[in-house]
């Protein structure tokens, strides 16, 4: 297991589809993370969040079926990725239907987590009052010792649980990963159309096949929570469902799957843009770049699938080509570094994180003031701005925002004291952008323009903190 979370205990929740995983994995982590819907098979891959409602923390998964519904092609994939979920798990949450009653399938699944030898809870879910408690007697055939009855939809037996799970979980000396801890993870949504490889990508940087990959479209439904540590430093790779064009989602569950990839982009402190360099930068490819720069979000734009277009010579004018064509055509996410890669074969991939350590260097940069305003009085004089209404935008002084303590990576962001906030319009809102960053890159970074209202009367001279 590889991940940034290593000293807390892992702990996986196992069962045949549409038994109710999803919904106790909602209700432990205290959040909607993953797809809650009536169709088996919905969860295709593993999804990680730490549980922090217990006694102490532990890193849960969700996995898919293990005897899975849905295409064939996937299956043999969904049993192994929640196969490699109870191999790196302390603690197995075996949940079953109390409404269907025991199935040959719950017995074969005991069989293989005996086996296992890990501890296991039996969560016998959709208890939903006490007139079905009866049925939970039906499972102690099954011969597991602990055993929880509850019912995720309606919150009902949740504390029982986290505290047989309090009672199963290995002390800390007893974890086989030790490693850092759950501070300071940056959240980082890998994002873009169906098929262009983010799984891939992800599976590429974390060297595990934990996000299922498929020439099926559409593959992830959910946005997968992937913990990972690299030199010391932890990190959740979102890897989003594709996002398609409204029009073309064919079911509610990818409907779902779309606003939890949108959702995605808001909740990550940086986001990456992967395009398919065998399609170019579709339509689709501009919308995507444009909820991110909407939500003004910290970005990087991949070019993937560099092993197939890759020419034999000439290598370096092909990638500058490349990149000033994706620059074109996503013009309004032009602080985002671009960076050619090849998921499949792993080239340049590791590129990444220097460009990730770029960013969060540019994060920690300070302008003084007195810089700043030095630097903004040229711009005004270069180009002044325009008259509305014959009224003229003036200066009196700026300041580059302190940000948020808790974010460990968010835009450059600048308050500019004014005479009028009205007049500051869109075009002269992206010249002094451009001006601030020719002397500033702040690469990865937007850079925000706060504007507020200041009596005329005021001066220069009156400028706070000057530098």
């Amino acid at each position: 297991m590889n991940n940034a979370a290593h000293n807390l205990p892992a702990v996986a929740i196992v069962g045949r589809p549409n038994v109710g995983k999803s919904a106790i994995f909602n209700r432990l982590i205290g959040r909607k993370i993953a797809i809650v819907h009536d169709q088996p098979g919905i969860t295709r891959d593993r999804i990680s969040g730490i549980c922090k409602r217990g006694s102490r923390p532990f890193v849960l998964w969700d996995t898919g079926g293990i005897f899975g519904a849905g295409e064939k092609e996937l299956t043999a994939q969904v049993r192994s990725a929640a196969e490699e979920a109870l191999h790196e798990s302390d603690l197995l949450l075996f949940v079953v239907d109390a409404k269907d009653g025991l199935s040959p399938i719950d017995e074969e699944l005991a069989r293989v987590l005996r086996k296992s030898q890990k501890p296991v809870v039996l969560v016998v879910n959709k208890i939903d009052d006490d007139r079905h408690l009866p049925h939970a007697a039906e499972f102690d055939s099954l011969g597991f010792k602990s055993s929880v009855a509850i019912s995720a939809e309606h919150d009902r037996g949740i504390s029982d649980l986290l505290d047989a799970i309090d009672r199963h979980l290995p002390s800390l000396s007893k974890i086989e990963h030790p490693g850092s801890s759950i501070e300071d993870l940056l959240a980082v949504a890998i994002l873009g159309r169906p098929n262009v490889g983010k799984s891939s990508l992800v599976n590429s940087i974390v060297r595990s096949k934990r996000a299922i990959v498929s020439e099926l479209a559409g593959t992830t439904r959910d946005a997968i929570d992937i913990l990972y540590e690299r030199n010391g430093r932890g990190f959740v790779f979102i890897d989003t469902a594709g996002i398609r064009r409204r029009g073309k989602q064919s079911t509610s569950a990818e409907i779902f799957s779309v606003m939890r990839a949108e959702r995605s982009i808001r909740r990550a402190d940086l986001c990456i843009l992967i395009v398919d360099l065998t399609a170019g930068v579709t339509a689709q490819d501009k919308r995507i770049a444009g909820l991110i720069q909407k939500a003004q979000k910290p970005a990087i734009v991949i070019l993937n699938k560099w092993d197939l277009v890759k020419p034999g010579r000439n290598q370096k004018e092909a990638i500058a080509k490349l990149v000033e064509a994706a620059r074109d055509r996503i013009f309004f996410l032009d602080y985002a570094p671009v960076l050619i890669t090849s998921s499949l074969t792993g080239e340049h991939v590791s590129k990444l994180f220097s460009l990730i350590e770029k960013i969060q260097r540019a994060a920690g940069q300070r302008v003084g003031t007195g810089v700043l305003n030095r630097l903004l009085r040229q711009a005004f004089e270069a180009n002044p701005p325009p008259t509305i209404r014959a009224r003229r935008l003036k200066l009196f002084y700026a300041a580059q925002s302190k940000g948020e303590e808790d974010q460990p990576l968010q835009p450059a962001e600048f308050v500019l004291f004014v005479n009028d906030p009205r007049l500051l319009n869109q075009t002269y809102t992206r010249y002094l952008e451009a001006f601030i960053r020719r002397a500033h890159p702040f690469t990865g970074l937007p850079i925000i323009l706060t504007l507020r209202p200041r009596a005329q009367s005021a001066t220069p001279a009156s400028r706070p903190g000057r530098k």
